[in-house]
């Protein structure tokens, strides 16, 4: 699959290369998105294994999570053994929502809202069914940044888990984007309320369009140029 917007070539070692290079920032906009106001000094701090003083233990040990889950992700990806597959996403879960969500590891066992929408995500009893599909409906998809932008729209729009699920989507799409080469999208703090507006939306309506708009303007353009000087490389 490849990349028929800003036409980079995949490049897997340096794609993996730039996200480590921007793990502090990923995990401050990440905790930030949730209303946890870390700065990048702070969480700098926090990956080098220092506590800060003054910060709630419930939200370092939120950041500290987002951290082990970037790493479990990174080792995936490094012994190729990443995979969109519902033990994959349910064992991330685990680590990413520890001591979070009302449950962590497996999907939702009840219902569950999304505030500010009438829609409702479906069923606990229908959440596998609903994974499968999401995996087949990704098969027509050409571009990656199609297929990776529609995993994350349709976790968090399905809502698997009882909480992290924005977050859960985020991680996926970027584990699809990097172990076919390309380079992450991160979510940058200050664009929440953009972002909020459109996912009520897209909430309401399903439709994808000016989200996925959306989340390639996310793409750091630096990372494309960096990309576009690649010849190619392992994919």
């Amino acid at each position: 699959m490849k990349d028929n917007y800003w036409k980079m070539q995949p490049n897997r070692d340096k794609a993996i290369m730039l996200a480590r290079r921007q793990l502090p920032e990923l995990v401050c906009d990440a905790v930030n998105l949730e209303g946890i106001n870390f700065t990048l000094p702070e969480i700098q701090t926090l990956l080098d294994g220092i506590t800060i003083g003054g910060r709630k233990i419930v939200d370092q040990q939120i950041a500290l999570n987002q951290l082990e889950a970037w790493k479990t992700l990174f080792g995936w990806l490094d012994a190729g053994e990443f995979e969109l597959s519902l033990e994959r996403v349910c064992a991330l879960h685990a680590i990413a929502a520890k001591n979070e969500a009302l449950e962590w590891g497996q999907f939702r066992s009840g219902g569950v809202t999304i505030a500010g929408t009438q829609y409702m995500p479906p069923s606990a009893q229908e959440l596998p069914t609903h994974f499968e599909k999401m995996i087949l409906g990704l098969q027509d998809l050409v571009d990656i940044y199609d297929y990776a932008i529609s995993v994350f729209l349709e976790m968090a729009r399905k809502q698997f888990f009882y909480d992290v699920n924005k977050r859960m989507g985020r991680f996926m799409m970027n584990g699809v984007l990097l172990d076919a080469g390309y380079p992450a999208i991160n979510l940058p703090a200050k664009r929440q309320l953009e972002f909020n507006h459109l996912m009520l939306d897209f909430y309401d309506t399903g439709r994808q369009q000016a989200m996925n708009t959306f989340l390639r303007t996310c793409l750091d353009q630096r990372t494309v140029v960096i990309m576009q000087e690649c010849e190619g490389g392992r994919s």
